[in-house]
């Protein structure tokens, strides 16, 4: 039984966490579309930490969502979770951005649904997280977590998933990547899933497993999971020409 202290900022979302045993005990998120990480989240952590009854002496390990995601909401979420246990001398847990969102969005399905989806044949869920344009990072899990191959960072377009392995399968996008999938993946065998986003609430039992196992990165070498080479872009500067 373990106490951790969770944190997912890889998307507009910022999540923080207190797991105990495996189970959200307490929690805080926000949603908003400024990306306003840097002033929330050690709010969040003192939030939650005061909610759960605890003192940071009490907290086991720390875990935090790897990526992919937002370049500058990883950095954050990374650094705030380093500074927690060097400053407490605890382990730090990385937590599979894909799979911790596919978690989420099997609970929300049941939770709307009543139970996960009950169909024959192939079913796979696939995570879906915003890279700007049509480009999303994606994965594919069955009903029981195990992942489908490789996350990846893809351009969608009609011929996405289109895979001989895939052309029977029933898929279920979600996550803030999928909505503009829809009108260009329009199979009858692919279905979106509302209101499912990255969250603190996804990573609770992987983090308590991964704990059990002793499986923690190493505080001075570990980075965050980018998938893709950060470009910066160039600010707009008004001038004469503007």
């Amino acid at each position: 039984m373990a106490k951790i202290l969770l944190i997912e900022t890889t998307t507009r979302t910022c999540s923080a966490g207190i797991a105990d045993n495996g189970r959200i005990v307490s929690l805080r998120e926000d949603m908003s579309t400024d990306y306003s990480h840097s002033s929330l989240l050690t709010v969040f952590i003192e939030e939650v930490m005061h909610e759960a009854g605890l003192q940071a002496g009490d907290v086991d390990a720390a875990g935090v969502s790897e990526g992919p995601g937002s370049y500058t909401g990883l950095r954050i979420g990374v650094a705030a979770a380093k500074g927690f246990c060097y400053a407490k001398d605890i382990p730090l847990i990385a937590i599979d951005t894909m799979k911790a969102l596919t978690a989420t969005g099997l609970h929300h399905m049941s939770q709307i649904q009543g139970v996960t989806p009950p169909v024959a044949g192939k079913t796979l869920y696939c995570p879906m997280i915003d890279a700007r344009r049509m480009e999303v990072y994606y994965a594919l899990f069955d009903r029981d977590l195990n992942k489908m191959g490789k996350t990846r960072a893809e351009i969608i377009d009609e011929n996405s998933f289109r895979e001989e392995h895939l052309q029977d399968a029933r898929i279920f996008f979600f996550g803030d990547g999928a909505a503009k999938c829809r009108e260009v993946l329009t199979s009858p065998n692919m279905h979106y899933v509302p209101g499912v986003y990255p969250s603190v609430r996804g990573m609770a039992s992987e983090a308590e497993q991964l704990f059990g196992q002793g499986k923690f990165v190493d505080l001075a070498y570990f980075e965050p999971y980018y998938l893709k080479n950060f470009v910066a872009g160039k600010p707009r500067v008004k001038g004469l020409y503007s």
